[in-house]
Order: structure tokens, then sequence, then C-alpha cells
């Protein structure tokens, strides 16, 4: 089998032969492997399954001073301390203008100009067009959590017509994105902190489930696999999510929920993507622990397909380095 052929197996929920992985990094803990291969180009030899292409813009992010970024919809991010994503400095949308913001274009053709290209170049691999902050996250970003959280409770028409403007949006980059030969949509929301949901299990039966499941529905009436990242605790609405048309879940994070109970009870109908700690065995462990950890999951999380092993985030700058090669090895050797 080749990646992409074993990516569709264990999504068909089919045993592979080898398990299928992918492995991300952060800006810091990629460096860091840059130096320990002395090899700049190291990420593209790992045998990662997934070729993920953006859905964003060119040109899409600015910069707006030394520390100051700014995206496709006006969202400035300083990335003095977390250079990755950053923390939302500005509020865009609020009750008031909510009528004059205007959203970019979803029909920009520089958003797909190189799909085909890539498509060509990489046919042994699994193709996913990402979405990221595609929904409660852009909500927040635009306006403020602090703000849509109250607003979910004390102004819904305001947050209604915020999320179906996100939810328009949205619908026209999977409608685009889906015109091509890929394979998935990963739409990245995350919903969850490390006891449960953010906004709590009513509100997102009010505000997230009926648009997320225009947007897998969507996706899914095109051929296209769902996958979702949620990081946090959000295990309580896999039902749910499954019942939307959701295919893969993502980060599955082991520090709050037992992976193995979540394979017993949804693993006929939902895959797993991630699993591997990054909060306690890839920082803190041994290397032992690690190609323990890393063997365990491959054996019974992937057992009868179901499963694309990756540590459960991009691999954090505490990660020892000694960690992460025993986990590439593991993975590469099965």
């Amino acid at each position: 089998m080749n990646n992409r052929e074993r990516v569709l197996a264990t999504l068909n929920h089919e045993q592979p032969d080898k398990i299928p992985y992918n492995i991300g990094f952060t800006k810091k803990s990629h460096a860091k492997m840059v130096e320990f291969y002395k090899d700049p180009d190291f990420a593209s030899k790992l045998g990662n399954c997934l070729t993920n292409l953006s859905s964003e813009p060119k040109g899409s992010w600015k910069k707006k001073s030394p520390n100051i970024w700014e995206d496709q919809f006006g969202v400035q991010w300083d990335r003095s301390v977390d250079k990755d994503i950053g923390v939302v400095c500005n509020c865009l949308v609020t009750p008031e203008n909510i009528s004059e913001y205007r959203f970019p274009d979803a029909n920009d053709l520089s958003r797909y100009e190189n799909y085909n290209e890539i498509l060509k170049a990489n046919k042994d691999r699994f193709f996913v067009v990402q979405i990221g902050f595609s929904l409660y996250e852009r909500a927040w970003t635009l306006t403020g959590m602090e703000n849509l959280l109250m607003a979910m409770i004390t102004n819904k028409d305001f947050v209604h017509l915020l999320l179906d403007k996100i939810l328009d949006f949205n619908m026209k980059i999977i409608e685009n994105a889906c015109s091509f030969n890929i394979d998935a949509m990963h739409f990245g929301d995350d919903w969850g902190q490390q006891t449960g949901l953010i906004m709590g299990p009513q509100l997102w039966d009010e505000f997230i489930k009926p648009r997320i499941k225009k947007m897998y529905g969507l996706a899914k009436s095109k051929g296209k696999f769902v996958s979702i990242h949620s990081c946090g605790k959000v295990d309580r609405m896999f039902p749910d999510l499954i019942e939307c048309g959701l295919d893969v879940f993502n980060p599955f994070q082991p520090e709050v929920m037992d992976v193995f109970d979540m394979k017993k009870k949804y693993g006929n109908s939902l895959s797993f993507y991630g699993g591997i700690s990054t909060q306690k065995t890839l920082p803190y462990g041994t290397v032992t622990q690690v190609r323990d950890e890393v063997k365990k999951l491959l054996d019974v999380i992937g057992k009868d397909g179901g499963y694309i092993a990756s540590p459960a985030h991009a691999i954090p700058p505490d990660a020892k380095t000694e960690n992460i090669v025993a986990m590439i090895e593991t993975l590469q050797n099965q």
C-alpha cells in the first residue's frame, strides 16, 4: 500500500498494512529537530500520509509591526510569545457594526491556484483542505471570546447572525475546494477545555450543531471525508458529530479522554487522528515510555482500521528531542 491507500483503508475501517501517521511541529520544535537532524528539509522525509492544502488566499497574512500580524479577516494577532498562532489583540465585529462588516472573498482564485499542481505531484498522498477557525473560533476572533460567550445568553440574535455569515462564507469555500480531486475537508474549531465544552452542551446544540451539520453535509454530498480538530474534552459530543456526518476526530487527547474506551464505544462509526500525548509523555516521559505508548496506540486503536497516528497536537517546544526521535522511529518501523 502507498500512504493514500493506507489512509483510505483506515477511514473505511479496514486494516491497512501499516497504520498511517502524520507528524506536525510548532516552529520552535521544528527548529530543534532541524538542528538535531542537520537537515532543514527533514519533515518532508518522515513518511507523513497527509498533504494539507490551505484555503487562505495569497498574501492573506500581513505584518503590521514587529510582533503583530493581520489575517484575511482583519483580525490582528500578537505573536510576541506564541510564534505559531498568537493572541488576538483587536475587536472587529459588534452588534452595532455587524451589518457593515465585509467578509473576505471566498471565490478569490488565489485560494485554490496551486491545488492542481500539488495534487499532480503527490499522487500517493491523502489530500486534505483545511478551514481553520471554522465557526466558533472565527466568531470569537472577530468579536472577542468573552463578548461572544456572554452574547450567547444576552444577545442570541447577534450570535446567530454572526455565525450564519461565517457559515455562508465557509459553504462557498467548501463548494469551491470540493470541485478539486481532494479527499477530505478538515475543520478547525476548538470547543473544549480540559474539563468539558467551553460553552456547555446546550449552547453547543443551539449554535454549533445545526451549522456544522450543513458544512459536513455539503462536503459529504461531494464524496469527501470530513475531519474536525477540536481540542479539549468534547467526547460527549461524539454521537452528535457522527450524526452530523463526521468521519475523523482530532486531536484525540489522552489527557482528557480515555482513548481506548473511545475506540471501543465509537470505533465502528468514527476514526481517530492523534492520541500521542503532547502534554505528558513527549515532554516528560522517557524514551521507553514513548515507544510503549506509541506501540500500544498502533496495536489497539489501529486494530481493524479507524486510526491515523499522530501527536495530539503540533509538537510543543518542551518535548524532549530524544522522545520525538523515539516516536518517529516507532511510527516508521512498523
